[in-house]
């Protein structure tokens, strides 16, 4: 199988726009705040949504199943306070879901979690418990700047983010570690603030003994890594400053990357520094570049071809990178797979 972890939906019907920016327009005007119950899309709206864009592109490219997500820009975890995006997270989460019901041999939903700037993490426990238990999902989508690129949160390694830690590990689902879109200026949304979040991320745990608190804890780090794999001596470097173990065993057995990078050259760089038990296959299609790249002819998220062609894995860590690693990482998604006699 060809697993993709990292997939949001991101053509949703133009409908949920309609009913946030209602929810947005409430927050100056009560009276214009909607009800989840009038957000309304038919079933076969969602059907032409993903058959014309993800599912159709998954067919095309020879996948088979993607870890599907709300749209990470969308989350936006800055606006309004916590009962807006308590709300708005239960009607996104819904939607997935859905999907999931619909095609449930090509997606599995993850979950974005109610976040808001300076609230308690714990406050986004009953959206986390609903969406494993009732839903079925096999991963969450953990924001560590919900402030929107201003980062007021503490670090990762903070305990403030124990909470959140402690649910994942008792249902033994991983993160992917992913900030929403920026208010701030200084950073623009998908071409600095998701990759600075990555790179951040990472140091963050470097520079923490939290996989010491919690040796079963994952984090997916998408985009590549953002800049890590391009620093690794940097990173050993900097490991050894610290007088914290190697990156090999005091990050490596809870970290892992996804292939969200959209040139040959970079997954070339990804699969020659970090170890292939570390690397999972993702496109984040229909996502931030939806392009036709006019070196190669075909679309730049078009990640397969990068991992075919890499000359730094063999047949047998493209397995590993196509499906063996996800099942490790994801134990709910084997689960789900294997019920499906898959």
């Amino acid at each position: 199988m060809i697993i993709d972890v990292h997939g949001h939906y991101t053509t949703a019907p133009a409908a949920l726009g309609q009913w946030r920016d209602l929810q947005m327009a409430g927050l100056r005007d009560p009276r214009k705040a909607p009800a989840a119950t009038d957000l309304r899309i038919s079933d076969d709206e969602i059907r032409e949504t993903i058959e014309n864009n993800q599912l159709r592109l998954m067919r095309e490219r020879g996948l088979d199943l993607t870890v599907f997500s709300p749209r990470a820009s969308f989350m936006a975890h800055h606006i309004g306070d916590f009962d807006t995006s308590s709300a708005w997270a239960e009607v996104c989460n819904e939607l997935c879901f859905r999907v999931s019901e619909l095609f449930p041999e090509h997606f599995v939903p993850a979950a974005m979690l109610p976040q808001s700037p300076g609230v308690d993490p714990r406050s986004c426990i009953t959206e986390l418990v609903r969406c494993v238990e009732h839903y079925g999902n096999v991963a969450i989508n953990l924001n560590p700047d919900p402030s929107g690129g201003h980062w007021t949160a503490p670090p990762l390694s903070d305990r403030f983010w124990y909470p959140i830690y402690e649910k994942m590990v008792e249902y033994d689902i991983p993160a992917m570690v992913h900030v929403s879109t920026s208010c701030n200026a200084c950073f623009h949304t998908t071409g600095a603030h998701y990759l600075n979040a990555d790179t951040t991320a990472f140091v963050q745990c470097l520079n923490s003994a939290l996989f010491q608190d919690f040796p079963t804890l994952r984090f997916v780090i998408p985009h590549g890594g953002g800049a890590v794999p391009y620093h690794w001596g940097r990173f050993r470097g900097l490991a050894q400053a610290l007088n914290t173990p190697p990156l090999e065993t005091h990050l490596l057995n809870n970290l892992f990357f996804d292939t969200c990078v959209y040139h040959q050259a970079g997954i070339d760089l990804l699969t020659r520094v970090i170890p292939t038990k570390n690397i999972l296959f993702a496109s984040e299609m229909v996502g931030a570049v939806r392009g036709m790249d006019p070196l190669t002819g075909h679309h730049f998220d078009d990640t397969k071809r990068y991992i075919e062609a890499t000359p730094y894995l063999s047949e047998e860590d493209r397995r590993q990178v196509y499906e063996g690693n996800a099942r490790r990482v994801f134990p709910r998604l084997d689960a789900v797979l294997r019920n499906q006699g898959r």
